[in-house]
């Protein structure tokens, strides 16, 4: 069980983050972006409340030491289920406690929890002042700034007042709408415009609030552009994960002026260690390095790195040894 480290000033990582993704941001996922930035916060796939509770405590919220800065998300809509799953997390030490408000997907709406939130605020508020009660860290919410029919521009600073009056000061606003009905949870990630004057907005709104933008970023320029222009913080989810040199390799130096900018190949050495700690616990190759895929990205041997994990990490007994071919394949291109 993890130690929290005594980080100071969680928000000030919050100046880029990593979304929560569903199947996406496990442990070694955060791992290995956590060896391309050593500033950026990184967040858990989201985890239901009756999962914490009910389910298996430590496959759900086990992680690296290596990881901190690390947020817990979690899902849920009943104040004492999220208290009670926040009393159980304070043991394992991350450094936030998030509170779902912007996942659409049917599973999630039927459980009331997630997007649909964003039609009942005095229940979010309810929520996470429960969750604040039982927390030894901060409680943050990240949301939507509207569904379905909702006019975004009356019902997002509404949402934004009355959770604060709440006790929670760091928002993370995906400039999207979210409809609940019609649209797949990929489809709402991608069709509803994004509306990032908004999101803008409500900071010059909520000056003392810190308000981070998540939805479409997906380049560090991108990111820098828009802490130049007031937020707080910028949250990128899949190029993090589809093109992560893009956005997390230079992000220490561009944001924080401190670290050092890792090539890509010093990314996956840098890997080894806790891949072979992986492999003698009894795990699988492939459960890491599927996150890796995109490491070189657009640079010469890509492909062959991609093929030679994508077929081989699999396979019973795949280790070290194939993972230096696919290495291979990278640096007699260079």
């Amino acid at each position: 069980m993890p130690v929290k480290q005594g980080l100071a000033g969680v928000s000030s990582h919050a100046r880029l983050s990593v979304a929560p993704m569903l199947d996406w941001t496990d442990r070694h996922c955060r791992v290995f972006h956590r060896m391309m930035s050593r500033q950026a916060l990184l967040y858990t796939e989201m985890v239901t409340a009756p999962a914490v509770i009910h389910g298996k405590r430590a496959q759900l919220l086990d992680f690296s030491p290596v990881e901190h800065p690390v947020a817990l998300q979690l899902g849920g809509s009943d104040p004492a289920e999220l208290a009670e799953a926040v009393r159980i997390a304070r043991d394992w030490g991350y450094d936030e406690i998030n509170l779902n408000v912007g996942c659409p997907s049917d599973r999630v709406q039927s459980g009331a929890f997630g997007a649909v939130l964003m039609k009942t605020p005095d229940l979010v508020a309810r929520c996470v002042t429960a969750m604040q009660a039982a927390a030894a860290v901060e409680v943050t919410v990240k949301c939507r700034i509207g569904v379905d029919d909702q006019s975004p521009e009356e019902v997002l600073p509404a949402f934004l007042k009355t959770v604060s009056e709440a006790g929670v000061t760091r928002f993370i606003l995906h400039a999207r709408k979210a409809w609940l009905q019609g649209l797949s949870p990929k489809e709402n990630r991608e069709i509803p415009p994004l509306d990032y004057p908004l999101v803008h907005a409500m900071k010059r709104e909520f000056p003392h609030l810190h308000l981070s933008l998540n939805g479409g970023v997906a380049t560090l320029d991108q990111v820098e552009a828009h802490l130049a222009a007031g937020m707080d913080g910028v949250m990128v989810g899949r190029a993090a994960y589809q093109e992560p040199m893009q956005v997390l390799a230079g992000a220490d130096v561009a944001l924080w002026g401190r670290g050092e900018v890792l090539s890509a190949v010093e990314v996956a050495e840098a890997m080894k260690p806790y891949i072979a700690d992986h492999l003698a616990a009894g795990g699988r190759l492939h459960q890491i390095t599927r996150h890796m895929l995109g490491l070189f990205h657009g640079r010469p041997g890509a492909r062959g790195w991609r093929r030679v994990l994508s077929e081989g990490a699999t396979r019973p007994g795949a280790g070290l040894a194939l993972y230096d071919q696919a290495l291979a394949e990278v640096t007699r291109e260079a």
